[in-house]
């Protein structure tokens, strides 16, 4: 059985995908790290689910979903670096803005959904979404008040979704991809 995590996209990160016009596209790649400065992806496998969330103004929003392919390096990511000077991932430099330059950066193959900012994930839902970490315990998140998340802290990372708040997740993913066909 496949696992859902949630992965937050900062206002850089968002920003830049915007200027670059890449709102609308589908990610092929995501990129994990190492250091604390890129999320680490280290409990995804194949076939998992990985939500891109945004906080703007403090409202969550699902940037993107994408379903892990493999954390290979592939020829698409184009040749790797020969001295520290060198791009990273040079075939996918127009995604770089994911992470492609971050400390111990490794490609993520993804198949994903079109970068959105207008999909809100409503603030009931929001109050109850809770996460588990590898022991079994669960945590909802902090901070949130009438609905609103007022600090984005207990977002910031790489998490494991209980099933319950992934099934959520995909069913506020579902009605916006309906809503836009």
């Amino acid at each position: 059985m496949s696992d859902a995590f949630t992965v937050l996209w900062t206002h850089d990160t968002c920003r830049a995908l915007r200027k670059t016009g890449r709102v609308g596209e589908r990610p092929p790649v995501a990129f994990s790290g190492v250091h604390s400065s890129l999320p680490g992806w280290s409990g995804a496998r194949v076939g998992d689910e990985v939500y891109a969330l945004h906080v703007n103004r403090c409202v969550v929003f699902v940037a993107s979903r994408m379903q892990v392919i493999d954390r290979e390096r592939r020829d698409c990511c184009g040749t790797a670096p020969e001295t520290w000077q060198d791009p990273a991932f040079p075939g996918h430099g127009d995604w770089s803005m994911l992470g492609a330059g971050g400390c111990g950066a490794a490609a993520v193959h993804v198949d994903a959904t079109p970068v959105r900012f207008d999909t809100p994930i409503p603030g009931n839902l929001l109050a109850g979404l809770t996460w588990r970490n590898r022991r079994g315990q669960t945590r909802g998140l902090k901070y949130v008040v009438d609905g609103r998340l007022e600090r984005s802290a207990s977002l910031q990372g790489f998490y494991r979704l209980t099933p319950e708040s992934a099934d959520e997740l995909a069913k506020v993913v579902g009605n916006a991809l309906r809503t836009v066909t």
